[in-house]
C-alpha cells in the first residue's frame, strides 16, 4: 500500500541515536552509527523521531510500505524492553542507543534564586567592563558551585523537546565567551538553561534547531551571549530568526563580550 513513513538520510544522520528513543514503536535502531528504519510496519507515519534530529537527517516520503502492524510493534516492544532491563543489570552508568553519553538529556539539581536582571532586563548589555554587576567578586573557590542546569550544552546534541525547555529562561552563548568572561558562570548562567555553539566553526544552520526549541516548548526569555569578533555575528542573526520563526513574543536580550572578556555596548 502507498503511505506516508520516514526516510533517513544516511549522509546527514550523526548516529546520535536520539531518532530511535523517540520512537515508541521501535521501528529505529542505530545500524553501524547510523539511524536505519527496521522495518515498514513499525512506522506509524505520525514523525516523533523529527523534531528531535540535529541534523535533519529524518524526512517523510509516501512510498509502497507494509501497513502499520500494531500488533507486531507491541511484541517487538516487549522484546525490546526484556533486552534493554537484561543489559542494565550489568550497565554501569545509563547511555544513548548509540552509546554515547555525551547525548543522554540530564538535568542537575541547582539552588534556585531570584532570576539574573543582568541578562532579562538588559542593564549589563549597555554598560562599561567597570560595571559592578560584571565585577563583582569572585567567591573562594572552595565554595564555587556550577549554574550549569542541563546536559548537554551543544546546539547541535540538545534534544528540542527535552523536558529542562519547558518553562526556562534560555541562554544561547558564542562558546568562547565562558572563556573570555572571568565570572561567566555566575553572571550569565545561573537559574538559566545554557546551549552553544560556534558559527564559524559549526557547519550548520543554528535557526532551525532554535525555531524548534523555541516553538516546542513555553522558553520565558531568551539572552545572547556573543563575542564582539564579527563571525559571531551568526549566533545572533540565528537566535533573531528563530525567534521570528517561532511565531511567539519572547523577551530577549543581546549581550556583546570584548575579546579581554569586558562587557561592551552592543
Amino acid at each position: 500500500m502507498i503511505r506516508k513513513v520516514i526516510k533517513i538520510n544516511e549522509d546527514d544522520c550523526n548516529g546520535c541515536g536520539l531518532c530511535a528513543t523517540a520512537c515508541h514503536e521501535g521501528a529505529i535502531g542505530i545500524v553501524d552509527g547510523k539511524a536505519k528504519l527496521l522495518r515498514d510496519d513499525y512506522c506509524d507515519g505520525l514523525g516523533n523521531c523529527l523534531p528531535v534530529c540535529p541534523t535533519g537527517a529524518i524526512t517523510f516520503e509516501e512510498r509502497n510500505a507494509a501497513e502499520f502492524d500494531e500488533v507486531a510493534v507491541k511484541k517487538h516492544m516487549k522484546e525490546k524492553e526484556a533486552l534493554k532491563d537484561h543489559s542494565q543489570e550489568n550497565a554501569p552508568s545509563p547511555k544513548s542507543p548509540c552509546g554515547c553519553p555525551s547525548t543522554v538529556a540530564r538535568t542537575f539539581d541547582r539552588p534556585v534564586s531570584p532570576v539574573n536582571t543582568v541578562a532579562e532586563e538588559g542593564s549589563c548589555s549597555s554598560v562599561k567592563a567597570e560595571s559592578s554587576c560584571c565585577s563583582a567578586k569572585a567567591p573562594d573557590v572552595e565554595n564555587i558551585i556550577s549554574n550549569l542546569r542541563q546536559w548537554p550544552v551543544q546546539i547541535q546534541l540538545v534534544p528540542v523537546n527535552a523536558p529542562y525547555f519547558n518553562g526556562a529562561h534560555l541562554l544561547i552563548a558564542a562558546d568562547c565567551a565562558a572563556y573570555a568572561h572571568p565570572s561567566f558562570n555566575q553572571t550569565f548562567m545561573k537559574n538559566k538553561i545554557t546551549i552553544i555553539g560556534c558559527p564559524k566553526l559549526d557547519d550548520t544552520n543554528y535557526s532551525e534547531k532554535l525555531t524548534m526549541i523555541l516553538a516546542n516548548n513555553n522558553i520565558k526569555s531568551v539572552t545572547v551571549v556573543r563575542m564582539e569578533v564579527p563571525c559571531c555575528g551568526g549566533i545572533v542573526s540565528a537566535a533573531i530568526e528563530a525567534l521570528k520563526n517561532s511565531g511567539k513574543m519572547i523577551s530577549w536580550n543581546v549581550v556583546t563580550l570584548a575579546t579581554d572578556g569586558s562587557v561592551i555596548e552592543d
